[in-house]
């Protein structure tokens, strides 16, 4: 496959490995209600969205259903500054420049932004998970698909919808106006992916009392004229209901011949009805039971909303309309959620803006009693007084809201969250930055592991944090430096852990060890010291 090459490229292909687990701190003044300081809740992350990304690993690794990203589009215009202090000079002279539309490097920079970011958001995604990235139609559509077609593989590619986002051309548009942008659509692992499939409610026009409601799918007639023509099948159709005959108007016949016909009344799957030109004929049923009554989404997204309704949205919150110059409609992200989510599924959002995605997230929930939860992420400063008050006044309601719902109130809750300190040998060893036993506990047991922790097994006392299909997993730790620099795996805590949990080996991570090897092996028991155990596996 062809890969796409870019200055830089070399640096920003492994460089997510080398971000530092971060801390994720809540900030119960700043959630909803104030109190609130669950990382099991709705999310709400100000930080870098690279730094933040990686902190959600241990804890969101491979259970993110959806994830929507809007990311800048590189037009030149939208002041963004490239951040990620990779050890490369080139790229530290991009340090803190805006990345302006004169600058030569501009798209170099923005497929290394973009890179690690999506590294991490492909790890964050559940196997039959899927990701939407949005982008316009004229600065990286074609780089950025390349980008996908890398990282999550072309293979995996499900189709790109195209939005329309306004209704015609802007006075700035000197050759064409374009009206639409792109949703790049891509499965982590395609042939796990299931789509749901729309519901086509507004064709439902009739009932009966044995089988319930049903729509007349397909007119059953066909052009009687030239290869079509066929003389044997214009006979008349019988209404046993009625008694009335039945016949293909002029130039037409019956798509099926009268023995087939006749079964399909025979099963009550032919609706007797008049055609668009006021004849009478003949429609094949479609029960609401059947999988007939659903269909495939388009790609073609038209009436989802508009940049103008968007920032309609913003005002009709209590937002200035102009606080964002490119904002997505809720109705938008609502409905490309509704392709892929269950009632239960989290969505991720990290170039979160104004909150758009929390907002379908709630709107969803409400509409359908689910209990989806989203994650977003946003870098900079409005995040508490945009995209976190945003969330406040949906969940709460907007007495002027047109949508009864969103008058009354979306529901919900969300815990803020700042990102705290890396988690690092340096910090643990000078016992400057040492983690709580359960943030330490995450990192250690998604570092060995590979898995998430399932914190409700947790036993502090025991030292046990979870196990796998190959280890039980250990850890000796307080944050008191002095307890770590006088604390040891010794015989008796050993022996203890040996006893606990017959099966596995027992993988145990402590500040040192008082034991040989050989007794190790004897007790089934890995060591692993910390804190360098952490980062060795």
């Amino acid at each position: 496959m062809p890969q796409l090459q870019f200055k830089g490229k070399q640096f920003v292909e492994n460089y997510h490995f080398t971000v530092p687990y971060r801390v994720l701190k809540p900030v119960p003044s700043k959630s909803f209600p104030k109190g609130r300081a669950s990382l099991d809740d709705n999310l709400i992350i100000h930080g870098d969205n690279l730094a933040a990304l990686k902190a959600l690993l241990p804890k969101y690794a491979g259970q993110i259903k959806c994830i929507y990203i809007d990311p800048p589009y590189n037009t030149g215009n939208e002041h963004w500054i490239y951040s990620d202090n990779v050890n490369s000079p080139m790229m530290k002279e991009w340090l803190g420049k805006e990345v302006g539309r004169d600058d030569l490097t501009r798209h170099d920079k923005w497929l290394c932004m973009m890179m690690p970011r999506l590294k991490l958001l492909r790890e964050l995604l559940r196997d039959d998970g899927v990701i939407f990235v949005s982008i316009d139609d004229e600065n990286e559509p074609h780089r950025l698909r390349m980008l996908m077609d890398e990282i999550f593989d072309e293979d995996n590619f499900i189709c790109t919808f195209i939005w329309k986002k306004k209704g015609g051309a802007s006075n700035t548009e000197s050759y064409v106006g374009v009206i639409t942008e792109y949703i790049l659509c891509y499965a982590k692992t395609k042939n796990k992916f299931i789509p749901n499939r729309r519901f086509i409610n507004k064709e439902y026009k009739f009932f009966d009392e044995k089988k319930g409601a049903y729509y007349a799918l397909e007119n059953l007639v066909k052009t009687d004229k030239g290869i079509y023509k066929r003389d044997t099948m214009k006979f008349a159709v019988i209404n046993p209901n009625t008694g009335e005959e039945i016949y293909p108007p002029e130039g037409k016949r019956w798509t099926a011949g009268k023995k087939t016909i006749e079964e399909l009344i025979n099963q009550d799957l032919i609706h007797f009805g008049k055609d668009k030109f006021g004849n009478n004929t003949i429609y094949l049923k479609k029960y609401s039971t059947e999988i007939g009554a659903y269909g495939v989404f388009l790609n073609l997204l038209l009436e989802k909303g508009s940049l103008e309704s968007a920032k309609n949205e913003l005002a009709s919150l209590g937002f200035d309309r102009e606080i964002f110059d490119t904002p997505k409609p809720s109705i938008l992200i609502k409905h490309l959620l509704s392709i892929v989510v269950d009632k239960n599924s989290i969505i991720l959002d990290s170039f979160a803006g104004t909150g758009t995605t929390g907002h379908a997230v709630l709107a969803l929930n409400k509409e359908d009693g689910g209990n989806r939860k989203f994650i977003l992420v946003e870098m900079e400063d409005y995040a508490d007084k945009i995209t976190a008050e945003r969330m406040r006044r949906v969940i709460k309601g907007i007495p002027t809201a047109k949508d009864e719902n969103l008058r009354n109130g979306l529901g919900g809750s969300f815990t803020f969250v700042e990102l705290g300190e890396a988690i690092d040998n340096e910090g643990i060893l000078s016992g400057k930055r040492l983690p709580s036993f359960i943030d330490m506990a995450r990192y250690v047991f998604y570092t060995a592991t590979g898995k998430n922790i399932n914190e409700k097994k947790i036993k502090e006392s025991t030292g046990f944090i979870g196990e796998t299909e190959e280890y039980q997993v250990y850890l000796l730790y307080k944050p008191d430096l002095e307890w770590l620099k006088t604390t040891a795996l010794d015989l008796e805590k050993a022996k203890k852990i040996a006893g606990k949990k017959q099966g596995n080996k027992k993988l145990v991570f402590a500040p040192a060890k008082y034991l040989d090897e050989e007794s190790l092996k004897e007790l089934n028991i890995e060591f692993a010291q910390l804190p360098f155990g952490i980062y060795r596996r």
